[in-house]
């Protein structure tokens, strides 16, 4: 707990006794992994940015055994792209109702929901946030996700937010620095 609190900021026994027992990360994309902006070009093309720390983070954390999940509400080949390359075997696009695929991710991975870690931003985020064993909004999430989650990360989306979870889920599990790939 001391580690993740000198690299971030303060955290409670409890949010971090939490943190140990998550066994699947749940992640929105825009405003989680990315800034939020959409960028689009005369041709129609669509444009993301996405931070390599996030990938360096999502990528420790799967090594260390704890699977990932994206669950958007837009659909985006960037995203399909971006997930393939950090092996993120879970990608759930255009998801109007995210907790469908919520109920989907607990049967086939036979989890029960308090072992689920759920990072978001905005309100379609929050009907599955709720059920979670760790409910987390970035640090620039829409203000009633921030009430209402478990914690707040000190970055904001796309500026490093998600691996700052990682981070505490590998340092809780003491997994932290075993892993010694790339952000990709």
């Amino acid at each position: 707990m001391d580690l993740y609190q000198q690299l971030y900021q303060p955290l409670s026994a409890e949010l971090f006794s939490k943190a140990s027992q998550i066994r699947l990360l749940i992640c929105d994309v825009d405003g989680v992994f990315s800034d939020g902006r959409i960028y689009l070009g005369n041709a129609g093309e669509e444009l993301k940015a996405f931070h390599t720390r996030d990938g360096y983070g999502i990528k420790a954390l799967r090594q260390a055994g704890v699977e990932v999940a994206v669950i958007t509400g837009r659909r985006s080949a960037i995203v399909e792209q971006r997930m393939r390359a950090l092996t993120v075997p879970y990608i759930y696009q255009g998801q109007e109702n995210k907790t469908a695929a919520f109920q989907e991710l607990l049967q086939l991975l036979q989890l029960s929901p308090a072992a689920v870690a759920y990072i978001g931003d905005d309100l379609a985020d929050w009907e599955v946030m709720q059920h979670c064993g760790l409910a987390v909004a970035v640090r620039d999430a829409h203000p009633y996700l921030q009430r209402h989650a478990d914690m707040k990360t000190s970055l904001p989306g796309g500026f490093g937010a998600v691996r700052e979870l990682c981070d505490l889920l590998l340092i809780a599990q003491q997994r932290f620095l075993q892993f010694d790939g790339s952000s990709t």
